[in-house]
């Protein structure tokens, strides 16, 4: 019997929220989903529709959302609809709403940029060279079990978050005599969430295409799917 995955995408284009889902719809679809694909966030609203969703894949970066919407989306997860994405499409969706940071756990704050001097500007001037350092937990989640550390170029998210989720992989971000920080601080990279009978998944790196292409990164986000829909 088939699962269903509701696919929402949106929002700031700068994420590329449509060629980015894009690359995940073949693998959703031979694991066994049917999939639907949205362009507005009203569909969490849609209580029939909500009911009969077992994975929700979204993509979309700030935005807003309406109360009908957002009590939708929290009812189903509750409900034990899984909620998964990467990046600004998850991390960084919905600034003016409290209870959705409540229910992913994460908020993107920053993504400390490159020596001023080195800056051109466009959006490299955010990318640095990291490494993404799996947890004792990470080592032996079904998620990232196998994977090594594994260092990318490319935005580095700072995030708030709170002790409910179960880190899988943090990103450590240096102090730098350019930046206003005086120590080292380390933000999660790849988390999970329980949220009453439902699970959310969030991976922080997938700010473009080729990021999302990178091997690790790409595993991460299909195990991380597969683990947080219904089963």
């Amino acid at each position: 019997m088939s699962r269903s995955a509701l696919v929402v995408r949106g929002g700031w284009e700068g994420h590329q929220p449509v060629e980015a889902t894009e690359l995940f719809l073949p693998f959703l679809r031979d694991s066994g989903f049917d999939v639907r694909v949205e362009s507005s966030n009203e569909v969490y609203a849609d209580a029939a529709a909500m009911a009969q969703t077992d994975l929700i894949v979204q993509s979309v970066t700030m935005s807003e959302i309406s109360r009908e919407a957002l009590d939708g989306l929290r009812t189903a997860v509750e409900a034990g609809c899984g909620l998964a994405g990467w990046h600004g499409g998850i991390a960084d969706s919905y600034r003016g709403s409290s209870d959705y940071l409540q229910l992913v756990g994460g908020q993107f704050a920053t993504h400390p940029g490159k020596e001023p001097s080195l800056r051109v500007g466009d959006s490299t001037d955010n990318y640095l060279g990291y490494t993404i350092e799996l947890t004792d937990l990470g080592r032996t989640h079904e998620i990232t079990a196998g994977l090594e550390d594994f260092a990318l170029e490319t935005e580095q998210y700072w995030v708030l978050h709170d002790d409910l989720n179960d880190v899988l992989a943090t990103t450590t971000h240096p102090p730098q005599p350019y930046h206003p920080w005086h120590r080292p601080v380390t933000s999660p990279a790849v988390w999970t969430r329980s949220w009453g009978s439902g699970r959310v998944f969030v991976c922080t790196a997938g700010h473009s295409v080729d990021v999302l292409a990178d091997d690790n990164v790409r595993t991460i986000i299909e195990r991380g799917m597969l683990w947080a829909a219904r089963s």
